[in-house]
């Protein structure tokens, strides 16, 4: 008799760890599961021991002074978490987080800006924004030896200028302040009305230190991870009419091992694409194209690096490699001895119930109250696999609670398909997910995908909607 093959039955799950943190370069022991937890015990990273204070440059109309001068001073000061919250501990402020004192830049770093669009002067809308933010930033710029980062409030009054076609008011606040060197905090109306303050103070908090200079932490060493891994994330941007794409702009995100040294690089591909229809599908880049960027990224991690280059390189992105980008990858890294590339997409059609053991006696078995646990991992095949990046995360709640981000829905997993390298598909799927949990501009436990993607998918939007972006390396901060 011929064996049946179970096709409706899934192989085995893997229940991964919660990644840790550090909170210090010196001491091993100085590590948490929860981001703000690890803070509220250890403090940042680094130090930042040269400075007292981060000086905080305002500009904005003067009717929402008030409001988000007071959306300041909550920052700096200690606030209550809510008596349900099972992730939040209670605010220490500013100071007790950082050893920082968070303080208003001198008077000829706040600016005041038009109330109402049609005060800035004619024309339409989204031009009068530019000009707006264009102008406070390079006069800011002349006096940037008072401020640390600037705050730069878009009111509501401005809405109909915040978007057009290939505009967009963030991405040109990003944009400007990055080529000027400039680290940028934009605030709008929802946040000045934002009722949970001490969730948006811890959310300005780590931002502002991070763009003053700061770290707030790392990974701590993952089990397996070789000493000296290099992590990139590459998105693309498409120049030109959408409709006639001949060419792609490549978004490089440079990481070390611990999530640290995050540059960006932006690429113009010099090769045409030969399918443009398949190329607003799925952008990709020549075997030169490739070869370049990545020589440009490798380049990043040795100047960080004494020279040396990685032992192992994971690059990660959202589409599927192309044969003539995996031959870019392997001439690019031909001295690296691991390489892994590994697609990582939304894989929605799938969802995850966890099963609670049956009770003695029980018949049946009964679906828990939350959701699968984060961190739940599936092989599909030797080189595929499901990831729950959402879901209960345990390990990270306060005083052994569970803890779901948002509350809401079944949660989905992400799909990992490898297309170079060799080894455990738990080692890659572990990195995603602690990589899932370094988004320093928010106070989540976790983005739903790691920061190799979010980040180069950041830049990539940003050029997308500003092309005159210099193509030179940028710290993360300064898009932030």
């Amino acid at each position: 008799m011929n064996p049946v093959e179970l096709t409706d039955r899934l192989a085995p799950y893997t229940a991964l760890d919660e990644p840790l943190l550090a909170f210090s370069g010196s001491d091993a022991s100085q590590v948490d599961t929860n981001p703000l937890r690890g803070l509220t015990r250890f403090g940042g990273y680094s130090t930042m021991s040269h400075a007292k204070r981060v000086r905080i440059a305002i500009a904005g109309p003067e009717s929402g002074l008030i409001d988000l001068r007071r959306l300041l001073r909550n920052v700096a000061e200690p606030q209550k978490a809510g008596a349900k919250d099972s992730y939040t501990p209670d605010y220490p402020g500013f100071k007790g987080l950082f050893d920082l004192s968070l303080v208003p830049a001198t008077a000829c770093a706040q600016l005041s800006l038009p109330e109402r669009i049609e005060d800035i002067g004619d024309g339409p809308a989204s031009h009068l924004v530019r000009a707006a933010v264009s102008d406070a930033l390079r006069k800011l710029d002349l006096v940037r030896s008072e401020f640390d980062v600037a705050v730069i409030h878009l009111p509501r009054a401005w809405e109909a200028g915040f978007k057009s076609d290939g505009f967009n008011a963030h991405d040109e606040i990003k944009a400007i302040g990055a080529e000027l060197g400039l680290p940028t905090q934009v605030i709008n109306d929802k946040a000045l009305s934002f009722d949970h303050t001490e969730s948006i103070s811890w959310r300005l908090a780590i931002a502002l230190y991070t763009k003053a200079g700061g770290t707030p932490c790392r990974l701590a060493p993952i089990a397996g991870v070789p000493e000296h891994t290099a992590y990139i994330g590459l998105a693309y941007a498409l120049r030109g009419d959408a409709s006639d794409t001949r060419f792609v702009t490549c978004c490089s995100q440079m990481f070390d091992s611990d999530g640290g040294g995050m540059q960006f690089v932006a690429y113009d591909a010099q090769d045409p694409v030969e399918d443009t229809a398949q190329a607003r599908r799925n952008p990709y880049l020549s075997r030169d194209d490739m070869r370049a960027v990545l020589a440009r990224s490798l380049r990043l991690y040795q100047s960080r690096n004494g020279g040396n280059i990685p032992r192992r390189v994971v690059i990660h992105k959202t589409t599927s490699f192309k044969e003539q980008e995996l031959a870019g990858v392997s001439d690019a890294l031909s001295a690296v001895d691991e390489i892994e590339c590994v697609d990582i997409t939304p894989a929605r059609s799938w969802r995850g119930v966890r099963i609670l053991p049956k009770p003695a006696g029980d018949t049946r078995a009964k679906p828990d109250g939350y959701p699968v646990h984060r961190g739940t991992m599936i092989p599909m095949s030797g080189t595929t696999a499901l990831l729950w990046i959402a879901g209960n995360a345990r390990a990270a709640a306060l005083r052994g609670q569970n803890h779901y981000q948002g509350g809401k829905s079944i949660p989905s997993p992400v799909k990992l398909t490898r297309h170079m390298g060799q080894g455990p598909l738990e080692l890659i799927a572990s990195e995603v997910l602690a990589l899932s949990k370094m988004d320093w501009n928010n106070d989540a436990l976790y983005g739903h995908n790691p920061v190799t993607i979010k980040y180069s998918q950041r830049l990539a939007g940003i050029i997308a909607n500003v092309p005159s972006l210099p193509r030179r390396e940028f710290p993360y901060r300064l898009f932030m």
